[in-house]
């Protein structure tokens, strides 16, 4: 697999190249870089189909560089990006709750070695998404999503904003945050229901994605639901408290989660 590397440290890029040439034998390494400007003239002619990008970088960062071969014909050539970040802990939930390829810094080799396997599966089978656009288009929404339209200065810990990536059997849909009314636990999978009527089912517990949701404003009420608090219309008391939705559902309150949602409404 005809792979390069992109990062404005040196040693970053060193250590890489010999955790992949021990680690990853299905790779070969056609291209060391460490400025955007000049992986990206000599991008067409090395013809990657794997590309471990850094984020953060002078001049152009890694979005900024994909942006620039946006040109290319992804059905005669496609290719993945393995994004490599030191983002927070915050970034690192949005990749991993939406499956996306990502290397937290400093590079560990054993999520090196699964992410080149996976890079490897998904490049033979399924080098588009299902909506026919490159691979890493949807990662750059994500990241998009979470954090606003990146530039060379963003900073790590950028604000969060109102978007959310869901994969899900079909793809990759992104949701602005205000549209979930909850997600409701069903085993190892999660549905997410939408105002609009639309629900997904996800391959990730709510456990999972509990920590997410709550940094925008949703909150677990119940060991089955979590819900977005702009949504909630009416508390009901009675032998089993419950909340009613903007669209009429009615969900339980489970007693060990009573006292955190009439805190944050400030009821008693």
């Amino acid at each position: 697999m005809r792979t390069i590397i992109i990062d404005d440290e040196p040693d970053n890029v060193a250590l890489l190249a010999l955790q992949l040439t021990r680690h990853c034998p299905q790779v070969e390494i056609v291209g060391q870089f460490t400025d955007s400007p000049t992986a990206l003239v000599a991008f067409r002619s090395l013809r990657p189909a794997l590309v471990f990008l850094d984020i953060e970088m002078p001049m152009m960062n890694g979005f900024q560089l994909l942006e620039q071969l946006g040109d290319i014909s992804f059905q005669e050539y496609p290719f993945r990006v393995v994004f490599v970040t030191a983002y927070d802990q915050y970034a690192v939930r949005a990749f991993r709750f939406a499956a996306l390829d990502y290397l937290l810094k400093p590079v560990d080799t054993i999520d090196l070695v699964k992410t080149v396997n996976r890079a490897e599966m998904l490049t033979l089978n399924s080098p588009l998404t299902a909506g026919g656009q490159p691979a890493w288009a949807a990662q750059m929404e994500v990241m998009r999503g979470y954090y606003g339209p990146p530039t060379a200065a963003t900073p790590p810990n950028a604000t969060l904003s109102n978007k959310m990536a869901l994969p899900h059997a079909n793809g990759l849909t992104i949701v602005e945050t205000s549209q979930i009314l909850y997600a409701e636990s069903d085993s190892n999978y999660t549905h997410f229901v939408l105002e609009t009527g639309d629900k997904y089912l996800i391959s990730k517990t709510l456990g999972d994605v509990q920590e997410t949701l709550e940094t925008r404003n949703f909150l677990r009420i119940h060991r089955q639901y979590v819900v977005n608090l702009d949504h909630i219309k009416r508390l009901v008391r009675g032998e089993g408290m419950y909340v009613v939705l903007s669209n009429g559902t009615s969900i339980p309150v489970a007693r060990q989660h009573k006292d955190r949602l009439l805190e944050r409404f400030g009821w008693s």
